[in-house]
């Protein structure tokens, strides 16, 4: 009998290896789409599209960090993230109170993620860029927004008044067309004021890019706002994606087809929206 066992042993390795790496091309390939498989899928016969997180990335000259649900790129320069990207769904957006957690250093960060200790006393908010509104599916998710990578330092009037509404309203256009791509951050630029023993740059501005599919290849909307309070509306801080580019220096929805991609990001108009 036991002739037998290490053979068997050997075969169910094999077979869970074989299974192992043919899932993970699969996942591979589906969240690495052309251009046309972007455009063209149809996942649930009613002609929408499911998003993958990795079908937009931003380009980047720093380390990419993929957390469970966002990604970011880590400017070690100005301590804090130069932009989150993540995928908001309706189904994202539910009415729990989770507890809410300390702020974490994300280890992730390869040289080093800014300790919240450098906000302290400093009048600033740790303001989130990928806002725990967006993920309260389950507590992990909500949890996963409270790591250091993901927060920049936000004036109180500013990070609880028109960044709030923007991002309430982010929430408003998810649950009316089921899913957006969403790009968030700071204009991160020479000579910026900063917080903390470890020097954390204080943004003067800070953007928000919602993409969503359509038969046309999608819509786009942008926003830039300059980092104070106002009580004007959000809509008079609509930017082109052109614009942010110019100023961030990063090249978004690079991976959709060029006639696409230039219509939508030189467009400033919340029409269809």
């Amino acid at each position: 009998m036991r002739k037998y066992v290490y053979p068997l042993i050997i075969l169910v390795c094999a077979a869970a290896y074989y299974f192992y790496e043919n899932k993970a091309v699969s996942i591979y390939s589906k969240e690495n789409r052309s251009p046309e498989e972007l455009l063209n899928a149809d996942v649930n016969g009613r002609g929408a599209n499911s998003l993958s997180r990795k079908d937009f990335l931003p380009t980047s000259k720093n380390q990419i960090v993929n957390h469970h649900t966002y990604s970011l790129s880590y400017n070690e320069q100005h301590e804090q993230a130069e932009w989150t990207a993540h995928v908001l769904r309706a189904s994202d957006i539910i009415s729990r109170d989770y507890k809410r957690p300390y702020f974490e250093i994300d280890d992730q960060v390869t040289t080093g993620a800014a300790h919240w200790r450098n906000y302290k006393k400093s009048g600033y908010d740790k303001g989130h860029l990928v806002p725990a509104g967006d993920r309260k599916s389950t507590q992990a998710a909500y949890d996963e927004t409270f790591l250091t990578s993901n927060i920049s330092p936000q004036r109180h009037d500013f990070n609880a008044g028109i960044w709030n509404t923007l991002e309430q309203k982010t929430r408003y256009y998810a649950q009316r067309y089921e899913e957006l791509y969403v790009i968030t951050g700071p204009v991160l630029k020479e000579g910026l004021k900063s917080i903390g023993t470890e020097k954390v740059s204080v943004p003067e501005q800070y953007y928000k890019i919602l993409y969503r599919y359509d038969a046309n290849g999608g819509k786009m909307l942008a926003f830039l706002m300059p980092h104070q309070d106002t009580n004007t509306s959000i809509y008079d801080f609509i930017s082109s994606v052109d614009e942010i580019e110019r100023l961030t220096g990063t090249d978004f929805f690079y991976q959709l087809p060029d006639a696409i991609e230039n219509r939508l990001e030189a467009g400033k108009s919340a029409k269809g929206w």
